[in-house]
């Protein structure tokens, strides 16, 4: 089946009605993208390189070339293809298609900033330099480290990324293709019914609620098609809960309930069978093969090996066993060597593995090292603020939107409520969220 949009299929709102909530989304919008006013630049001749060109480090370079005047700021990073990545679900569930998510990573490199096409390869805090794939050596007075992370699709035993698409397999996050592949491949269970598989690893991992609601859409998609009753959905969580934080894990079991998704927990995935479409889990009884007709796989998440190799990873403690990046969780400097910070998805803290966090992230972060440059302290403070707008269905969406204590941290007061199915919610994924990321990236959000 082709991947077409289907808006037609939104639900109905009376003339005033559209036009408020839309006003809403769009004040909403506006009240997120806009910049308010540059401080003054600072004067410095520091040598600042930043490794990783996605949006956490295309938003560093660009709010350090406002806040900076004579740096010579760097960016590191080989790939020439910039991902929408948030919008890889919609792809995967046939709302857009591949373009949508997928731009110029020299597009959005500000005037005056060098970017290298190449990747960092190896990291020496203690002599402040780091060493490419093509083995040049860039000194640096700063380093912001912001290469993302890994797919760690070989820890899955006997999967194949080449075979996306096909018998039944799907995964949203290889590629925007992979994600036009998997919904291929979904779809067309949509037609037959039969048992999907659903869930993610216990590594920490970007946009945890994707996994949650590509089951929702899976389930959504069947409805539609009137072939609900033709299938069994079973969602595998790795540990005892659906979400890492209480009320939206006890909201999401409700609604699974009500759907009738079936929850399996203590079960991680940990082989494939992709020709007799059987996969295997870890769980405390041992392993357990579950048959399939659709699976969606969530590889297991880590650091690149660049980070894993290097000090500058945690040492000990729950981030150190995949090599995410010991940083203070409030400010993003590193513990150990004050002029590395870390931001985005390498950066471990117990939080902020999505887009919107990244939007919190380095504005902190960038405060804190002009602040180092002119010789004074930043009071700038990251509170672990992490978004994930939860899709339950074609047309509605929850704002899931909380904090390191895992407070909820509603945005909107009045506009948006908390764990509340709202087509405002699911018009401001598929209409305001990605003009605000690419605000984002030049630095204006």
């Amino acid at each position: 089946m082709p991947i077409t949009s289907n808006s037609t299929d939104l639900p109905a709102a009376p003339g005033r009605r559209r036009f408020i909530i839309g006003g809403a989304a769009a004040a909403a919008l506006a009240g997120v993208a806009t910049a308010t006013g540059a401080p003054a630049q600072t004067q410095t001749r520091a040598r600042v390189v930043i490794a990783g060109g996605g949006a956490a480090g295309l938003a560093t370079a660009a709010r350090l070339s406002r806040r900076l005047a004579g740096a010579e700021i760097t960016i590191l990073d080989r790939r020439r293809e910039h991902f929408y990545q948030p919008g890889f679900t919609l792809v995967a569930a046939g709302l857009k298609g591949p373009s949508y998510v997928t731009g110029a990573t020299g597009d959005f490199v500000p005037a005056g900033v060098r970017w290298i096409e190449e990747s960092a390869a190896e990291f020496d805090p203690a002599g402040r330099k780091v060493v490419t794939d093509a083995g040049r050596t860039l000194p640096y007075d700063f380093l912001v480290v912001a290469t993302g992370l890994t797919l760690d699709y070989g820890a899955i035993a006997g999967m194949d990324v080449a075979r996306i698409g096909q018998d039944g397999l799907g995964s949203v996050y290889a590629s925007p293709q992979a994600a036009a592949a998997t919904w291929a491949a979904m779809s067309s269970f949509a037609d037959r019914g039969g048992v999907a598989l659903f869930g993610r690893p216990s590594t920490e991992m970007k946009c945890a609620g994707a996994p949650l609601k590509y089951a929702f859409l899976t389930d959504d998609t069947l409805r539609r098609r009137g072939t609900r009753g033709r299938a069994e959905l079973i969602y595998n969580a790795h540990n005892r809960v659906l979400f890492s934080v209480p009320i939206v894990a006890e909201k999401v079991r409700m609604l699974y309930r009500d759907r009738g998704i079936r929850t399996n927990y203590e079960h991680e995935l940990q082989a494939i069978d992709i020709g007799r479409k059987v996969a295997t889990f870890r769980t405390p009884g041992g392993p357990k093969e579950l048959q399939y007709d659709f699976i969606n796989v969530v590889p297991p998440m880590r650091a690149p090996e660049a980070v894993r190799n290097s000090p500058l990873r945690w040492q000990t403690g729950p981030f150190a066993a995949d090599g995410w990046i010991e940083v203070d969780r409030a400010t993003l400097r590193h513990s150990r060597f004050a002029e590395v910070f870390a931001v985005g998805d390498v950066a471990g803290v117990p939080k902020g593995k999505t887009a919107a966090s990244v939007k919190w992230q380095v504005p902190v972060a960038v405060d804190h090292l002009v602040a180092q440059i002119a010789g004074r302290t930043s009071d700038a403070r990251y509170n672990g603020y992490t978004s994930c707008p939860l899709i339950t269905r074609i047309g509605r969406a929850m704002l899931v939107e909380f904090d390191y204590e895992d407070n909820l941290q509603p945005s909107f007061p009045g506009v948006i409520a908390p764990l509340e199915e709202l087509w405002i919610t699911w018009m401001m994924k598929i209409v305001a969220l990605k003009p605000t990321y690419l605000a984002m990236l030049r630095g204006m959000a």
